[in-house]
């Protein structure tokens, strides 16, 4: 098993032709102080199975604080289908709307997922503090 893609955007979707459309990725994030919110962003994930692991798979992906402590969790689970060897791996595409997604403080932030006893690392956003633009003289 391996994680393909990871990522956070604006919005993602899958097409009806099996593509992954994508818009607005982003790692960093401009908050006025804090605690901030995120109104809406969108974790994607593509996990890639290794042939022996059909069935249904739990997983856990956690949004993990600068001092790795989790603040959001998702639980779920994956029903892998068995491929023939002349067949394309098995994959699990997870699109993961998030909203109002609270950062308690300035720092970086890490997704991580659990799979069959794995941790993969996802992801990171570094939520940093906004500076209010100078006037310059004129």
């Amino acid at each position: 098993m391996n994680l393909e893609l990871a990522l956070v955007c604006d919005h993602a979707q899958a097409t009806p032709e099996g593509k992954l459309d994508v818009h607005g990725i982003f790692n960093d994030l401009f908050a006025p102080g804090f605690p901030a919110k995120q109104e809406r962003m969108v974790l994607v994930l593509v996990l890639e199975w290794d042939r022996a692991d059909e069935g249904r798979h739990k997983f856990r992906v956690d949004l993990l604080d600068p001092s790795g402590k989790p603040s959001l969790t998702v639980d779920g689970h994956s029903d892998v289908d068995p491929r023939a060897a002349d067949r394309p791996p098995a994959r699990t595409r997870l699109v993961l709307p998030m909203e109002e997604v609270v950062f308690p403080s300035p720092g970086r932030y890490t997704f991580q997922v659990q799979v069959k006893g794995h941790h993969l690392p996802g992801p990171s956003l570094h939520v940093v503090e906004a500076k209010e633009p100078t006037e310059e003289p004129g």
